[in-house]
C-alpha cells in the first residue's frame, strides 16, 4: 500500500517522466505509453530521389539529390520517419567550372547526386560525387544539420553512387557498386589500392552497374543495399551481406515490386531507431512528378532484412514512434516578406546574386535581367520548387511595368519538356503567350543545342499586372498540367489544359518543377516584381 501511495504522489509532483524514472527502478511496476505514427505511401509524393539517411538519438536526417539546382544537397529532418521538414543545404553553389553558371554549357542532370549522409561521434558527414568535370568527390561536415554551416573537408577521388561508412574501429570506408575503398583519417586520400578492392563479382543475371550503394552494419554483419537491373526484368532492390568488410558477400533479392500501379520501386537505405526497430526508405519512379520516397517497416529473418509485407510495398502502415510536427514542408508558398528566401526555393544553376532582391521593394521578389540569352534553359535566376502529387497548384502575381523590349517573364512546369506561360514584351506591347518547349542537350557537355518551341496561344495584355497559375495532376495515368491566367485575380481563363509532363533521365533527370523566371533576349536591365507564390496541395 505504501508503495502505491508513493508512486501516486511521485506522479503528481514530477509528471510522466518522473513515473517512468521510478518505474525503471521498480521493474514490476514499469509503465510505458507506446505511441505510434500511421503513414500512407508515398510518404512524400514529390521528387526526392537517391535516399540516404542517418540518425543521432531521436533525430533522423535524410539527404536527396537536386543536381543542377542551387543551393544543393538538401537535408531533411524528422523524428518519426513519416513527417519531414527542410533543415539545410550542404552547399550554396558549386563553382568548379563555368557550366554551373550556365556558361559554356550546363550541368542539367549532373551536379550533386546520389549522396551519403552519416553521423559519427558528434559530427555529421556528407559524401557526394558530381557527375561532371572535374570528376572528384566532395566530403562536407557539420556539428548540426539543422543549423547548417556545412564545411567542405576535402575533394577526393570520384566515387559513383557511393556510401560513406565508419566502422567500429573508426576506420573510414567508401563503398561503390562492388568495390570498397579505405580513406585516410582526414578523408583526403585513398589508402591502399587506388582502384578499390573488389569484394564480390556481379553474377550472370545482373546487367549494367549495381547502383545506389548504402551500407549499414548490424550485429557484426555488413549489409550493402543496392539496385540491380536483371537482364530482361525491372529494377529491384538487393542486399549483399558479409561477416567481414572484405567479404565474402552473398546476395539476396529483398524487393521486386510495382506499387499502386506505378513501376520501379528500388534504391534507398536501411535505418534503425534507438529501440532497435528497423525501417527502409526506398524511392519509386512516378513519371512526371519524379521519384518519390516510400517507407517500409523492416523485420529480420535469418539475419536478412524483410521489407514491408514479405518484400512487397504496403499502402498503409505505422511506425512505433511518436508523431513529429514538422516546422515546414518541402514545398511552400511565399509572400516574399522575409529578409531571405524560404528554404524551399532553389535556383536553376548558380544564381547571379546582384540580379535579384527581396529588399529593393519590400514584400516582393525582384528578378532583374543581367544577361542576354536565347531561351528559358539558359536563363539565370529562375526560381524553382517541387511539384507534388496527387495534385498541386502554384499561383504567382507579377508586376511588369519595368520590362524591356525582348524580355520574357512568367511561370513554367519546368523540365526537359516544359509548359511555359509567359508575358513577352515586344516594343511597347505585352502579350500573354503559352508555348510547349523541349530542349536538346549535347549528351557530353550538356550544352543547349536548341529549344523547340510550339506556341499555342498569344493574347494581347493591357496593363502591367498579371496572375499565372499551374494546376498539376500526378494521379495514375495523368501527369498533366493546366495553365490559367487572370488580370484581376478574380476571373480566370484557361489557356492550355492537359499539358503532358514527362520525366526524362537523359536530359534534366528530375521531376517537374514550378519555375518562376524573367530573362532578356535583347538587352539587360529590365525587371519584374513577384508579389507572391501561392501554393496548394490538393487531393
Amino acid at each position: 500500500m505504501k508503495n502505491n501511495i508513493f508512486i501516486s504522489t511521485f506522479f503528481l509532483f514530477t509528471g510522466l517522466s518522473g513515473l517512468q524514472d521510478c518505474a525503471a527502478q521498480t521493474k514490476p511496476l514499469k509503465t510505458e505509453i507506446q505511441q505510434s505514427t500511421p503513414f500512407t505511401n508515398p510518404i512524400m509524393w514529390a521528387d526526392i530521389p537517391d535516399l540516404s539517411v542517418t540518425r543521432n538519438g531521436d533525430d533522423f536526417y535524410l539527404i536527396s539529390t537536386t543536381m543542377h539546382l542551387m543551393p544543393g544537397a538538401p537535408i531533411m529532418h524528422s523524428k518519426d520517419l513519416v513527417h519531414w521538414e527542410m533543415s539545410s543545404y550542404v552547399f550554396q553553389t558549386l563553382n568548379d567550372n563555368s557550366k554551373y553558371d550556365l556558361l559554356d554549357g550546363t550541368v542539367y542532370g549532373r551536379g550533386q547526386w546520389a549522396s551519403s549522409i552519416r553521423y559519427h561521434k558528434g559530427k555529421f558527414y556528407v559524401l557526394f560525387s558530381p557527375n561532371d568535370e572535374p570528376f572528384k568527390s566532395y566530403i562536407y561536415s557539420t556539428d548540426d544539420p539543422q543549423k547548417g554551416d556545412w564545411k567542405l573537408i576535402t575533394r577526393t577521388k570520384h566515387f559513383h553512387d557511393a556510401s560513406l561508412f565508419f566502422d567500429d574501429d573508426d576506420r573510414v570506408y567508401v563503398f561503390t557498386s562492388n568495390k570498397v575503398f579505405e580513406l585516410s583519417k582526414d578523408f583526403k586520400e585513398v589508402i591502399g589500392n587506388q582502384n578499390g578492392t573488389e569484394v564480390f563479382q556481379r553474377d550472370a543475371e545482373e546487367n549494367a552497374l549495381l547502383e545506389g550503394n548504402q551500407i549499414i552494419k548490424r550485429n557484426g554483419k555488413y549489409y550493402m543495399m543496392m539496385i540491380s537491373w536483371p537482364r530482361g526484368k525491372n529494377r529491384r532492390q538487393v542486399v549483399y551481406r558479409a561477416d567481414k568488410i572484405g567479404g565474402p558477400y552473398e546476395k539476396k533479392v529483398i524487393l521486386e515490386d510495382n506499387f499502386n500501379g506505378f513501376p520501379y520501386v528500388g534504391q534507398g537505405a536501411l535505418i534503425d531507431d534507438k529501440n532497435d526497430n528497423w525501417y527502409a526508405l526506398i524511392f519509386q519512379d512516378r513519371g512526371g512528378v519524379g521519384r518519390v520516397p516510400l517507407l517500409f517497416n523492416v523485420k529480420w529473418e535469418n539475419d536478412w532484412p524483410v521489407l514491408g509485407n514479405n518484400g512487397k510495398t504496403e499502402l498503409h502502415g505505422e511506425v512505433p514512434l511518436s508523431p513529429f510536427k514538422a516546422k515546414n514542408h518541402f514545398t511552400e508558398g511565399d509572400d516574399f516578406s522575409e529578409s531571405k528566401l524560404k528554404i524551399q526555393w532553389q535556383w536553376n544553376h548558380n544564381p547571379i546574386n546582384a540580379a535579384w532582391s527581396l529588399t529593393d521593394r519590400k514584400g516582393f521578389m525582384r528578378l532583374k535581367t543581367d544577361r542576354v540569352v536565347e531561351n528559358l534553359y539558359l536563363a539565370p535566376n529562375s526560381l524553382t520548387q517541387r511539384m507534388e502529387g496527387p495534385k498541386s497548384q502554384g499561383t504567382i502575381s507579377l508586376e511588369l511595368k519595368a520590362m524591356k523590349d525582348g524580355d520574357v517573364a512568367g511561370l513554367s512546369a519546368f523540365n526537359g519538356d516544359s509548359g511555359v506561360l509567359a508575358v513577352e514584351q515586344i516594343g511597347n506591347e505585352k502579350f500573354i503567350v503559352f508555348s510547349e518547349q523541349n530542349v536538346d542537350l549535347d549528351p557530353k557537355t550538356k550544352e543547349v543545342l536548341k529549344v523547340d518551341k510550339k506556341e499555342t496561344a498569344r493574347i494581347p495584355l493591357k496593363g502591367n499586372q498579371v496572375y499565372f497559375r499551374v494546376d498539376a495532376d500526378f494521379n495514375l495515368g495523368k501527369d498533366v498540367a493546366k495553365f490559367s491566367y487572370s488580370t484581376d485575380n478574380k476571373t480566370w481563363k484557361t489557356i492550355a489544359s492537359d499539358y503532358k509532363m514527362i520525366f526524362d533521365y537523359r536530359r534534366l533527370f528530375m521531376g517537374s518543377k514550378f519555375l518562376i523566371f524573367n530573362y532578356a533576349t535583347k538587352s539587360k536591365g529590365g525587371f519584374v516584381d513577384v508579389d507572391y507564390f501561392d501554393y496548394q496541395r490538393l487531393e
